[in-house]
C-alpha cells in the first residue's frame, strides 16, 4: 500500500467573504482498501494472489469479501424478505423513473420535485423530471478525478445553490454552483484526504439550515481517531463552509469522530441524526449521531468495549457479506438503507428511542444498491449501483427507481 503523510490542518483567508476564514486541510493521496468490491482482484487478476496476502499483512479487510460478478450470491438471512413488505412502513410497487445512467451516486431534489443525479466517474450532473423520463445534462464539475471509489459523489440543492462532494486531483473537497449560471464552482471546503477507497461523499442539509458531511478514513486508520483531520468523521458547515457555530470544539468543523467511511445521512422527524457506516471484516452499523461523540474505529467494529463511555455503540449492525450500506432515508417511521453487497433495501423500524428489528426487501431484484432519498412527495428513491465495475449490469443499468411509500406518501421535510 502506498501510505503519504497526514493531513495538517490550517486556515485560509478566503478572499471572496472578506475577513471570513475558509476551514481548509494540506491533504496527500493514498490508497486504501475497498468497502465493498473485488475491484482490485479483478483488475489485477494475475496478482491475486500475492495481494490478498499482503492485505492480510495489512490488517486490512479482504478484497474477496464482495464477490465479483459470476461469484456466488450470499443467501439471504432468516430475516430477509424478497417483497415489498418489511419492518416498518411498507412500500409499493416500484416505478422506473430513469434508465441508463453511468455510475449514479448524488441524488439531491429540487423545489419543483425534480432531481439531481451525479454521475460518479463522467463528472456529470443531470436533471431527472420528477414524474420521470429522459435526464437532461444540467452541469459537468470541473476537476473531477474518477478513480475507484473516488469521483463525483454527494449533492444537496439549498435555495439557488447545488453542493457537490467530489474527489480531485490532491483531495476530497467541496463545491458550490448554480445551475445555469455559467459561473465556476465555489470551493466552500477541501483538503479531505483522498484514496482510491473510503472516501466518504454524502453531504446533506440539516433540520438546522447547516451542511452535514460524512468523511472516510482514505485507508489511514488514525486519521478517525485525530481531531484535527477531517478524514473519518462527520464534519458540520456553514452554507459557506466555515465551521458551524455550536460545534463541540470551537472553530473545528469536526460533529463527530471515529468513522470509517459515512455515505448515509438522515434525520426523523424528531431531528435526530442517523448514519450507516461501513465495517471491515465483521460489521456495518446504523449509528445515532451525538455531537462530540466518539463511534471507535478503528479500536472497535460493530459493538464493542466502549473504554468506560469513551465510545458509542451502534445501535444496528449487520455482517458485511449482507450490507455494505450507502444511502439512508427516512420516511415516517421507518428507515430505508441502500445496501451495495447486499444487494437489497433494509428497512429498520423506529421504536421510540431505539430502532427495531431489521427486515431485507428487494433481495437480488435490482443488484447494487447506492442512494436512497424521500422526494418531496414523500415517495422513496432508490438508485443502484451496478455499472461502478463491482456489479454485475443488466439492460437499462443503472437506474432510479421510484417506490411510494404506504400508507400515503408525507411530504418529505
Amino acid at each position: 500500500m502506498i501510505n503519504e503523510r497526514e493531513p495538517e490542518p490550517w486556515l485560509s483567508a478566503s478572499p471572496s467573504r472578506g475577513l471570513a476564514f475558509r476551514w481548509s486541510f494540506a491533504a496527500g493521496g493514498n490508497h486504501g482498501i475497498p468497502d465493498d468490491g473485488g475491484i482490485i482482484l479483478r483488475a489485477l487478476a494475475a496478482l491475486a494472489t500475492a495481494t490478498v496476502f499482503a492485505l492480510a499483512a495489512c490488517g486490512t479487510a479482504d478484497p474477496a469479501d464482495d464477490p465479483a460478478p459470476g461469484s456466488a450470491t450470499p443467501q439471504p438471512s432468516p430475516s430477509d424478505d424478497d417483497g415489498g413488505g418489511g419492518a416498518g412502513t411498507p412500500l409499493g410497487p416500484a416505478r422506473e423513473i430513469a434508465t441508463g445512467l453511468d455510475t449514479p451516486w448524488g441524488l439531491a431534489f429540487l423545489s419543483g420535485g425534480d432531481a439531481l443525479v451525479a454521475e460518479r466517474d463522467s463528472g456529470r450532473i443531470l436533471r431527472v423530471p420528477a414524474d420521470g423520463g429522459q435526464p437532461q445534462q444540467v452541469y459537468e464539475v470541473p476537476g473531477v478525478a474518477a478513480g475507484g471509489e473516488g469521483g463525483l459523489l454527494g449533492l444537496a440543492a439549498r435555495g439557488d445553490w447545488v453542493y457537490a462532494y467530489f474527489t480531485a486531483a490532491t483531495d476530497n473537497r467541496i463545491v458550490r454552483f448554480q445551475v445555469g449560471s455559467g459561473n465556476q464552482p465555489e470551493v466552500v471546503f477541501d483538503g479531505i484526504a483522498k484514496a482510491g477507497f473510503h472516501n466518504g461523499g454524502r453531504i446533506a442539509f440539516g433540520p438546522d439550515n447547516l451542511l452535514y458531511v460524512g468523511t472516510g478514513d482514505a485507508g489511514e486508520t488514525g486519521r478517525s481517531q485525530d481531531p484535527a483531520s477531517p478524514n473519518g468523521k462527520i464534519l458540520r458547515l456553514t452554507p459557506e463552509g466555515d465551521p458551524a457555530p455550536g460545534n463541540p470544539s470551537a472553530g473545528s468543523p469536526v460533529y463527530s469522530l471515529g468513522h470509517r467511511n459515512v455515505q448515509g445521512l438522515a434525520w426523523d422527524d424528531d431531528d435526530r441524526l442517523f448514519a450507516t457506516e461501513f465495517g471491515q471484516n465483521d460489521l456495518d452499523e446504523i449509528n445515532l449521531i451525538e455531537p462530540g461523540q466518539n463511534y471507535g474505529w478503528p479500536e472497535v467494529e460493530g459493538e464493542g468495549d466502549t473504554d468506560g463511555g469513551r465510545f458509542t455503540n451502534p445501535l444496528v449492525t449487520w455482517p458485511t457479506s449482507e450490507a455494505s450500506p450507502s444511502g439512508l432515508a427516512i420516511a415516517g417511521d421507518t428507515l430505508y438503507v441502500a445496501a451495495l453487497r447486499g444487494e437489497r433495501l433494509w428497512t429498520v423500524p423506529i421504536e421510540g428511542d431505539d430502532l427495531g428489528e431489521p427486515a431485507a426487501v428487494l433481495t437480488n431484484e435490482y443488484g447494487r444498491l447506492r442512494t436512497a432519498a424521500v422526494a418531496p412527495d414523500g415517495s422513496l428513491w432508490l438508485t443502484t449501483s451496478n455499472t461502478d465495475g463491482r456489479g454485475d449490469p443488466r439492460d437499462g443499468d443503472d437506474r432510479i427507481l421510484r417506490f411510494t411509500t404506504q400508507p400515503g406518501d408525507a411530504p418529505a421535510r
